[in-house]
C-alpha cells in the first residue's frame, strides 16, 4: 500500500493546503477554543461541572443521554450542540447524527482531566502491563454494571500534549472492546503528583460522593447520578471515600451499532432474489508472460447495485438517505461499484480460481491489486483477487476527508459512504459466485470454459490495512463467505490516528481547526461514535461468535507486523482479544516485546494444525513501538513487509482454503524479508 498511494495522499493533501484561505490554516494559532467549561458551565447547558477542562468531560458519559423506551438501551444520547468542541471559525459540532445513537462506543476511549497526575507514581497500568488494571488496589477501576466484573484497560496521559500540561488529558482505553447495552462505572482512586502526594478530590466531587444530598437543588441531578456510580463501585469492592472521580455511561446496543447496514443487506439481497447483481465488462487485458508472469488477464468493470445514499451516484460527501422510520433508505438511481480483478496464470477452466475480495489500504484504490506481492499471491495461491474502493475511505475521498478533519459535523459522510461500500462489496462477491454473473462473461472464460469458481463456498475476503480495518465488519454482515484474511488490522481508528505515521499528513489540518488538545481529544472519541457503523469497532462482538441475524459466523486470520508504523500493535491486540482469537506461538523471539507478559489476554493456539481464528505476528526486525499515544518512526516500517513473505502469503492461502492454521514457520517466530 505505502509507496504509491502514500505519494498519491501527499499530493492531495498539499494540494488541498495550498486551496484554503491563510486564516483557515494560521501560521501562530489563536488562543484556542474550548469544548465549553466545566468550571462555569451548568448542567442545563449540557456540561459536567465535575470536570473544569471542558464541558464534556468526564466522556464518555450517561449523563449526556435522555430516556428514550423506543430504543434497545432504553436511553438515547443527547448532546448538546454548545457543548460540542468548536473549531477555529467558532463553529460546534453539530450533534445530530451522534444523537441517533442509544450509547456509546464499545471501544470507547474515556477521558478526563486530573490536574497534576503522574501515572507511574500513581501505578496507574500503561500499554505494556494491562494485567495491572486488574489489581485488587489498581487506582482506575472499570466495572461491567451487568456483571460486576472489572474490565482490562490501559491508561495514559496524551503524549501529544507534554508541553501544555494544563490540557493535558488521561486516556483510559479498553484492552478488550466494551459489551453491547451494557453501562460501565469509571473509577478513580487514589491518584498521586510526581512526588508521590495524593491528590485530593476536588470539592465538587467531594460533595457529589456524600451520601446525603447537596444543599444546591442545581447539584441534586448530578449527585443522583454521582451515586449511581459509586453504588456499581461500591459493589465491586471499591470504597466510596477513596473516590477521586466516578461516572458511568451505557454501550450502545447490536441494533444502535448495525442496524443500519443490516437492513441494507437484507432489503437489497431480498430484491436480487436468486438472480446475479447486474455485471458490466468494460475492459479485458490479456497478457503474456513476458509481460507479467503471475496474471493472465485483468478485467475491468462494475456492479449496479441499489444506493442508499441521499444524492445521484453517491459522491463523496454523500450521506446515507434515512427514511420516516430511521432506517437508510433506497433511492430510484442505482450506483455503480467500479471493480478489477486478476486473473493468474495458474487459472484454467480445469483448475478455476478461487474468487477472493480484496480490500485496499488507507484512503487507496482498487487497483492495489496490480501490487506485485499480490499478483504472486495470486499466482501461488490461484485465486482471483477482485477489488472495488471503499466509497467513504477511498482516494476520491481525501477531500472531504480533509474538509471533516476541518469540520467534525460533516464527519458522518465518512462512515455514511463506507456502509454503502460494505453493500457495493458485498454484491461483487455474490455475482463473481453466481454461475449467471461474472463467470458467465467471455472475459472470465477462456475457450474451454470458466476461469474461476462458482456457488456457496468459494468466496473469500482478503484485505490488507485499511482492507483489515473495514474488513473485518464487512465480513461480520457477509452472508457469502466465512473465512476472512485480515493483514494488519485493528481496532479501532480513534486509538489508530494518535499512533499511526499515516495520520502525520492530515494532523496539521485538524491542529489548526481543533488546536486545543483537549478538543483533539474529543473529536477522536465524537469520531469513534460514528465510525463504529462503518468499521470493525462496532461489528467485532458478532464476528467469530454471536452473529448478526441472518449471517453465518467466519473463522479469520489476523496478520500482525511487529513495530507497525501505519497500524499500532496494541489495536490490532486489542480487536484479537474481542473476537476471541488464539495466537500462533512462538509469536516472538525473547526479549522483542517490551509487554510485562506478552500478548496478555490472548490464549495460545493448543496445537497445530488448528482450526478456528488466529493471530500470527510476523517479524521483520523493526523496533518496539513507543508505549504511548505517539507514531513509531524508528527503522523501516514493517507495514508492508509480511506480504514479502512466501511462507506467509502460503499461510494466508491454506486457511482460506480451509479455515485452518498450518505452520508455515517451522516452528519459530515468524519472520519476513524487508524488501
Amino acid at each position: 500500500m505505502r509507496p504509491r498511494s502514500a505519494y498519491v495522499l501527499r499530493s492531495a493533501v498539499l494540494a488541498l493546503l495550498l486551496a484554503v484561505p491563510a486564516a483557515a490554516v494560521p501560521a501562530t494559532a489563536a488562543p484556542p477554543p474550548r469544548a465549553g467549561d466545566g468550571a462555569t458551565g451548568s448542567l442545563a447547558d449540557g456540561c459536567d461541572p465535575v470536570d473544569p477542562a471542558a464541558c464534556l468531560l468526564p466522556f464518555p458519559s450517561d449523563l449526556y443521554t435522555v430516556a428514550d423506551p423506543a430504543t434497545d438501551t432504553g436511553i438515547r444520547v443527547d448532546l448538546q450542540r454548545s457543548a460540542m468542541p468548536e473549531n477555529i471559525f467558532g463553529t460546534n459540532i453539530d450533534p445530530a447524527d451522534w444523537n441517533r445513537n442509544d450509547g456509546f462506543s464499545p471501544g470507547s476511549m474515556l477521558l478526563t482531566r486530573i490536574p497534576g497526575l503522574d501515572p507511574v507514581t500513581s501505578g496507574i497500568a500503561p500499554s505494556t502491563d494491562i494485567g495491572r488494571s486488574l489489581a485488587p488496589d489498581a487506582p482506575i477501576v472499570l466495572v461491567n454494571t451487568r456483571t460486576g466484573e472489572r474490565h482490562p484497560y490501559w491508561a495514559e496521559l496524551d503524549a501529544n500534549a507534554a508541553d501544555d500540561p494544563d490540557r493535558q488529558v488521561l486516556i483510559i482505553r479498553p484492552a478488550r472492546n466494551l459489551d453491547e447495552n451494557t453501562r460501565y462505572a469509571v473509577g478513580l482512586r487514589h491518584l498521586r503528583d510526581s512526588a508521590g502526594a495524593t491528590i485530593p478530590a476536588s470539592e465538587l466531587f467531594a460533595t457529589l460522593r456524600a451520601p446525603t444530598a447537596p444543599a444546591d437543588p442545581a447539584l441534586h441531578r448530578r449527585w443522583e447520578y454521582a451515586q449511581r456510580a459509586i453504588g456499581a463501585l461500591s459493589t465491586a469492592g471499591v470504597d466510596p471515600a477513596a473516590l477521586h472521580l466516578a461516572w458511568d455511561f451505557t454501550v450502545a446496543s447490536e441494533r444502535s451499532l448495525t442496524e443500519r447496514v443490516r437492513h441494507m443487506r437484507d432489503e437489497a439481497f431480498g430484491q436480487l432474489g436468486t438472480a446475479s447483481p447486474v455485471v458490466t465488462v468494460d475492459k479485458v487485458t490479456d497478457y503474456t508472460a513476458e509481460q507479467d508472469p503471475d496474471i493472465r488477464r485483468q478485467v475491468e468493470g462494475s456492479v449496479r447495485v441499489p444506493s442508499y445514499l441521499d444524492t445521484p451516484l453517491g459522491p463523496p460527501g454523500s450521506r446515507l438517505n434515512y427514511g420516516p422510520d430511521g432506517l437508510p433508505e433506497q433511492r430510484s438511481l442505482n450506483i455503480t461499484a467500479k471493480f478489477y480483478c486478476n486473473i493468474p496464470r495458474s487459472a484454467s477452466a480445469a483448475t478455476p480460481a478461487r474468487p477472493t475480495l480484496y480490500g485496499h489500504g488507507l484512503l487507496g484504490s482498487p487497483t492495489e491489486i496490480d501490487s506485485r506481492k499480490l499478483k504472486q499471491y495470486s499466482q501461488e495461491s490461484n485465486s482471483m483477487l477482485c477489488a472495488t474502493a471503499w466509497i467513504g475511505m477511498a482516494t476520491t475521498d481525501v477531500p472531504n476527508v480533509i474538509r471533516s478533519l476541518g469540520d467534525f459535523s460533516r464527519f458522518g459522510s465518512i462512515p455514511d459512504r463506507t456502509q454503502q461500500s460494505f453493500l457495493n462489496f458485498l454484491y461483487l462477491g455474490r455475482a463473481l459466485i453466481h454461475a449467471r454473473g461474472a463467470a458467465a462473461k467471455d472475459a472470465f472464460r477462456d475457450e474451454t470454459g470458466p476461469l474461476t469458481r462458482t456457488g456457496a463456498g468459494q468466496l473469500v475476503y482478503l484485505g490488507n490495512s485499511q482492507g483489515g480495518i473495514l474488513g473485518g465488519a464487512l465480513c461480520a454482515v457477509a452472508t457469502d463467505f466465512t473465512r476472512c484474511a485480515l493483514g494488519v488490522p485493528a481496532a479501532n481508528y480513534s486509538t489508530l490516528l494518535d499512533r499511526s505515521v499515516d495520520f502525520d499528513q492530515f494532523h496539521p489540518v485538524f491542529h489548526n481547526a481543533y488546536p486545543d488538545p483537549v478538543d483533539q481529544q474529543l473529536c477522536l472519541a465524537l469520531a469513534q461514535m460514528l465510525w463504529d457503523r462503518g468499521e470493525a469497532n462496532g461489528y467485532l462482538h458478532h464476528l467469530t461468535g454471536d452473529p448478526l441475524p441472518g449471517t453465518p459466523t467466519k473463522q479469520v486470520i489476523m496478520i500482525e507486523a511487529f513495530g507497525d508504523h501505519q497500524v499500532a500493535n496494541i489495536a490490532t491486540e486489542v480487536q484479537a482479544r474481542t473476537i476471541g482469537a488464539r495466537l500462533r506461538t512462538p509469536a516472538l523471539a525473547a526479549g522483542r516485546s517490551p509487554d510485562v507478559v506478552p500478548f496478555w489476554g490472548i490464549p495460545a493456539v493448543p496445537a497445530l494444525p488448528y482450526t478456528g481464528s488466529v493471530l500470527v505476528m510476523v517479524d521483520s526486525g523493526s523496533p518496539a513501538p513507543p508505549t504511548g499515544n505517539t507514531p513509531p518512526r524508528e527503522g523501516l516500517d514493517p507495514h508492508g513487509h509480511p506480504r514479502n513473505s512466501p511462507e506467509i502469503r502460503a499461510m494466508i492461502a491454506r486457511f482460506l482454503d480451509s479455515g485452518t492454521l498450518v505452520d508455515t514457520c517451522a516452528g519459530v517466530p515468524c519472520t519476513a524479508p524487508t524488501g
